[in-house]
C-alpha cells in the first residue's frame, strides 16, 4: 500500500509543537500595514494555536501525523 502524501499547502502554513498543538500565523499582517499601530503589528508577529480541536485534528491528518 502506498504512503500517504502530506498536503504541501498545509506543510507551509502550519506546524505541530512537541506537545501536539497546531500553530498558525496570525491574519492581518500581509499588507496595508502602514496605518496599523506598531503594538498591533508586534502582537500579530507571534504564532497562535488553533482554537478548534476538530480543525487541529484535520490539519494533523493533512500533515501525516
Amino acid at each position: 500500500m502506498p504512503k500517504q502524501k502530506t498536503h504541501s499547502g498545509s506543510k507551509d502554513r502550519f506546524r505541530v509543537t512537541r506537545t501536539g498543538k497546531v500553530m498558525h500565523r496570525r491574519q492581518n499582517r500581509n499588507h496595508l500595514a502602514e496605518h496599523k499601530p506598531q503594538r498591533r503589528k508586534l502582537r500579530l508577529r507571534r504564532d497562535e494555536a488553533l482554537s478548534s480541536a476538530k480543525e487541529a485534528r484535520n490539519i494533523k491528518r493533512m500533515l501525516g501525523q
